[in-house]
């Protein structure tokens, strides 16, 4: 049975109550549904911007906002990369939540178990084929690698690591995977996630796509922290601003049965110390939470900043035809001018709308995060 070595340290339980706190608050608060699909779309963005360009993949931010908006018939690798990891986040997104599926569904759609998706090796499976679909053979995109692969330092081109051998990548997998899920209600859920992060990357069991499949398969173990509750979530991203930094936490150097411990079952991964690992991947979560924090709008339950019906309806308006004109918000509340002045203001000063032309032309959109 594989067996992590780490330590709780004060680093790391500091980063995991900070990190409960900064949830608590975040699920504390309300936001009206359309506000929450512009900032889910938004994070959508981030995260396949972040996690492809992890991998060497050259799209700026900018043009990864285009693509997902157009999604084009005619596309470059680059392009189809980006399109893909969309897709795939958009239906683990979904699958999360769905409620438990019946039991006529096939095994890839059985992940849902006690109202928690369940990790599993199809899942993990589903993914790969969904972020490498067209990019690989179809014999290695949604399969387990068939040959071997050697780990290679980006800069230098040489060889840092190499994972384990062929016949044992299943069994470290599913071994990986009974771990996570025995665990599931023992070890805190940031600490399990964290595992599974390194050591999935560690045992690389795909010819590619490793990286792309592991973060979205982490994204189902940080939802039990209720991380997935507006999808404004993108753990990605904090990789993406120091590659280097983490290629070295979250990787090793070696060969992989030198790694583990003599002497023991190949299973084993005791010589690999996941302590330092875990107080990075902790830390990264904490600076994506505070840029959430930042990025949302200051919408709560006061006299002030509480929103009406009126509100909803303008903002419903928006979400549907993508902005509103002075002469739409008349229409659609009946309200005296004076006060449809007094809720543009309070929604763009709230950090939902934002005005945009002049004059007779003035209209308002949701505002862009």
């Amino acid at each position: 049975m594989f067996s992590p070595k780490y330590s709780i340290t004060n680093v790391l339980l500091a980063n995991i109550k900070r990190i409960n706190t900064l949830v608590n608050e975040l699920n504390n608060r309300r936001f009206p549904h359309v506000v929450l699909l512009e900032l889910e779309r938004t994070a959508r963005e981030v995260s396949t911007y972040a996690s492809t360009s992890i991998e060497g993949n050259p799209l700026p931010l900018t043009e990864v906002k285009k693509i997902l908006k157009s999604k084009p018939a005619h596309i470059r690798e680059s392009e189809k990369e980006v399109l893909n990891y969309n897709q795939a986040l958009q239906d683990l997104n979904e699958l999360l939540r769905t409620s438990p599926s019946d039991e006529h569904s096939s095994p890839a759609d059985k992940e849902l178990e006690e109202g928690r998706v369940k990790l599993s090796i199809e899942l993990i499976l589903k993914i790969q084929k969904q972020v490498t679909d067209g990019l690989l053979p179809t014999f290695e995109s949604g399969h387990l690698r068939k040959q071997p692969v050697q780990v290679k330092d980006p800069k230098t081109r040489q060889v840092k690591y190499l994972p384990p051998d062929i016949k044992d990548v299943e069994p470290l997998m599913r071994d990986l995977i009974e771990f996570i899920n025995s665990n599931r209600d023992k070890i805190d859920p940031l600490i399990l996630a964290g595992i599974f992060h390194k050591q999935m990357v560690l045992i690389h069991p795909f010819t590619d796509g490793n990286g792309r499949t592991t973060r979205l398969a982490t994204k189902v173990l940080l939802a039990e922290m209720g991380l997935n509750t507006f999808d404004l979530f993108s753990f990605e991203n904090y990789y993406n601003q120091n590659v280097t930094r983490y290629f070295e936490r979250v990787g090793e150097f070696g060969n992989y049965y030198d790694l583990v411990s003599h002497g023991m079952n190949k299973f084993s991964s005791s010589k690999i110390e996941f302590t330092s690992w875990l107080e990075y991947f902790t830390e990264g979560i904490i600076d994506e939470l505070l840029r959430v924090q930042k990025l949302l709008p200051v919408v709560a339950i006061s006299p002030d900043t509480k929103l009406q019906p009126y509100h909803l309806k303008m903002l419903d308006f928006i979400g549907e035809k993508g902005f509103i004109t002075g002469i739409d918000y008349a229409k659609l509340s009946g309200r005296a001018k004076a006060t449809r002045t007094k809720d543009f203001k309070k929604l763009t000063d709230l950090g939902l709308i934002e005005r945009k032309g002049k004059g007779k032309a003035t209209y308002y959109a949701l505002k862009e995060k």
